[in-house]
């Protein structure tokens, strides 16, 4: 594990539970000093477990918290995550039982066109904004799914269950895999709801997600396989709209496919050979809607396939197939996608590249993603661990880029 994340974490929990250096020191039966240089990511640049448990239990948080990957709060304060946090924490939120005696909520139509902005916002990388739109999109969903009937109620649903999808997908750039698996149950719980099979596979797409992000990747895939099963006849007949989330409940099946490859001892080949072919199955989608397309914000069609694909070599640490699957996407096919998704290309494949010792290749597709969406690279823990790796490693002449790069993510020298 990096020092510097634990380091950051350890000062900011301590720091909030108005705990001083020295009484921290004296809990953990080390020095001042030693604390000082842990802190300032001066030590332990492996961790072990014994202290970051002991280290858990003399702040008072679970483990899983503290070894959380920090979020860099010049990218998005504390308080913003908590925000969205808390929001989905209020009664009315968690119940759908809003005052009456509040506001009239507000009409469908303008519901659509404010999440409509802020999942545009999301698609153009712009992720530390949403910490604020979030908890008011939560709220006033909620309160027109409570207060409106008939055909505006179910469409109330379906808008709170993409608000919550949309706060899991903030929580997974944010790296907090804790809220984006709240987010994902809530969705799917709403998505129910709006007895819309489109909007109920969404749903479990973002949920797969979350659960993959969250270590329980094998779950995850008999979770979107089955949205899938029970779902496809109807998504099928809902035409393109259908088809980009089907297809996208088997990208997220690959996806977790490859993780549940990774973290599995036993039988690693069996998972990665259903990654292939559910990467396949989406394929068959990708040709029967027979584009590229942003429906419901999917950026589904044959290119983000093919960019899935990236994805799963990265996830299994085959960063020289990576790095070819990336080179077969056309340039015109790769620029019309989202920035987002450019973006997030770019940094699996420069990940690829770090597998396949690329390493100066690597810091220059960092570079071209952060011109696109400087937050996917200077703010997603991810990325960030990989320009740490690569600075770790070497980027021969790319070393002084590499350098700068580091820095605008705020890492420490």
């Amino acid at each position: 594990m990096n020092s510097s994340p634990f380091g950051r974490q350890v000062n900011y929990w301590r720091t909030r539970r108005r705990m001083s250096r020295q009484e921290f020191a004296y809990l953990m039966g080390k020095s001042l000093r030693w604390v000082e240089e842990l802190e300032g990511g001066r030590r332990q640049a492996d961790p072990q477990l014994s202290v970051m448990r002991l280290a858990a239990l003399r702040l008072g948080i679970p483990l899983e918290r503290l070894i959380a990957d920090a979020v860099d709060t010049e990218c998005i304060e504390e308080s913003g995550i908590d925000a969205v946090r808390r929001a989905l924490h209020r009664h009315d939120v968690i119940t759908g039982s809003c005052d009456d005696a509040g506001d009239e909520p507000l009409p469908v139509e303008q519901l659509r066109v404010n999440l409509r902005y802020a999942r545009t916002g999301f698609q153009a990388g712009h992720f530390a904004q949403l910490s604020s739109a979030i908890p008011a999109l939560l709220v006033d969903t909620t309160r027109a799914a409570q207060h409106h009937r008939g055909d505006d109620q179910l469409t109330a649903y379906a808008l709170l269950s993409l608000t919550l999808e949309l706060a899991e997908a903030a929580a997974i750039k944010w790296g907090d895999s804790e809220l984006a698996l709240l987010a994902g149950h809530r969705a799917v719980t709403a998505a129910e709801r709006s007895e819309d099979p489109i909007i109920m596979a969404s749903a479990a797409r973002h949920l797969g997600d979350a659960m993959t992000n969250h270590g329980q990747a094998a779950d995850a895939a008999q979770f979107v396989l089955a949205a899938a099963d029970r779902l496809q006849a109807d998504l099928l007949r809902n035409g393109p709209t259908g088809y980009s989330v089907l297809g996208m409940l088997y990208l997220k099946a690959a996806m977790a496919a490859a993780a549940a490859a990774e973290a599995d001892d036993r039988a690693p080949a069996a998972h990665a050979r259903r990654a292939s072919d559910f990467l396949n199955e989406a394929g068959e989608h990708a040709a029967r809607l027979g584009r590229d397309d942003n429906l419901l914000w999917t950026s589904f069609g044959p290119t983000n396939v093919s960019c899935y694909r990236v994805a799963a070599h990265v996830q299994l640490s085959e960063g020289a197939d990576a790095v070819t699957a990336a080179a077969a996407i056309p340039t015109e096919a790769f620029a019309g996608l989202p920035r987002e998704r450019r973006a997030h290309l770019l940094a699996d494949r420069a990940l690829g590249e770090l597998q396949a010792g690329q390493r100066e290749t690597a810091v220059d597709t960092l570079l071209a993603a952060e011109e696109l969406a400087p937050e996917e690279v200077q703010c997603r823990p991810r990325t960030r661990t990989t320009v740490e790796n690569l600075r770790l490693l070497g980027a021969g002449a790319a070393e002084g880029r590499l350098r700068a790069l580091a820095d605008r993510c705020g890492l420490p020298r």
